[in-house]
């Protein structure tokens, strides 16, 4: 069962949350080159995108949609071995498409 945050500063927080994961993620690959596997630049670019997606929402400028957040091309891609947050990155894309979960 996906749960929405309910207020923007618990979508926010998801974002964050990711960011840190992620960070996390490309730390270990330098430690061990197989933690994620052979190819760990979807990271970075993973990495890229939440960093813009935070920055809309800190700017201002993040709209909620109907389509997919651009990142979900990369992560559907993903088992939870190569990306162990990918949970995230879909509550956050459910978010994104469907709003605030707001009774």
């Amino acid at each position: 069962m996906n749960v929405r945050p309910a207020t923007p500063q618990e979508y926010a927080g998801l974002v964050d949350q990711v960011i840190a994961e992620l960070e996390d993620i490309l730390e270990a690959t330098s430690y061990d080159f197989n933690e994620i596997g052979e190819n760990p630049g979807f990271v970075e670019v993973l990495m890229k995108e939440m960093r813009e997606l935070r920055r809309s929402m800190t700017d201002g400028s993040y709209q909620f949609g109907r389509n997919d957040l651009p990142f979900m091309r990369i992560v559907k891609q993903q088992t939870d071995k190569e990306l162990p947050c990918i949970r995230l990155f879909y509550q956050i894309n459910q978010t994104h498409r469907e709003g605030l979960d707001i009774d």
